[in-house]
């Protein structure tokens, strides 16, 4: 596993708030990727740490095959990246919507790392838990070729429901901001360029 495009530990100054980036897109060269590192670059100029968890260039099977019926080994960047998610204060997940929601490899990583015992404990004879991942914040930076208020109103965002409720605050992750970036395709040169500026902004107040 390579330090920096895996496990994210490449050697960074600073001594600010212990950051981890995760690309979630199986893409190698994208829009997000420009993103997280706009972002990245705002967040080191303030002396926060980032790490970055590439999920495209990392080696691990999607599929949750027995549910929580069996244990299903870990692979060694899945262990990894629980590791760092364990070391880091925020969370910034930068990934595409494709279909209305997470793209599958980004939501095969949180069926394989969010596990019992690690994201969540459910209580017995209860059907609350508890939140295992309380007291992390993170920001979603997102894009689509939907405009923005069409996925909202006429779709119901359901990626982000998913994302914000069902996934991060059912762990006890609190998201602090989600920034939409859309429509991409239809996207000027400058207009991205104007949200790599955004990015680099947000990442400069994390």
């Amino acid at each position: 596993m390579s330090e920096e495009t895996k496990s994210g530990a490449t050697p960074l100054e600073g001594d600010g708030k212990r950051i981890l980036m995760i690309l979630g897109t199986p893409k190698n060269n994208s829009f997000c990727h420009a993103l997280g590192e706009a972002y990245a670059q705002g967040a080191r100029s303030k002396g926060h740490v980032v790490r970055q968890l590439k999920l495209g260039e990392m080696t691990y099977d999607p599929v949750l095959r027995e549910g929580y019926e069996q244990s299903q080994q870990l692979e060694p960047d899945l262990l990894e990246a629980q590791r760092q998610i364990h070391w880091a204060e925020h969370l910034v997940f930068v990934y595409p919507v494709w279909w209305g929601g997470i793209p599958a490899l980004l939501k095969g990583f949180f069926d394989r790392t969010f596990l019992p015992g690690f994201a969540f404990k459910y209580r017995n004879r209860s059907q609350l838990w508890d939140k295992l991942l309380s007291g992390r914040t993170a920001d979603l930076l997102v894009t689509m070729d939907t405009p923005p208020w069409y996925f909202r109103w006429i779709y119901g965002a359901p990626g982000h429901r998913q994302m914000t409720r069902t996934i991060l605050g059912f762990s006890g992750i609190k998201t602090r901001r989600l920034a939409e970036f859309a429509p991409v395709r239809p996207s000027s040169e400058e207009q991205r360029q104007s949200w790599l500026r955004r990015a680099e902004a947000l990442g400069v107040r994390a």
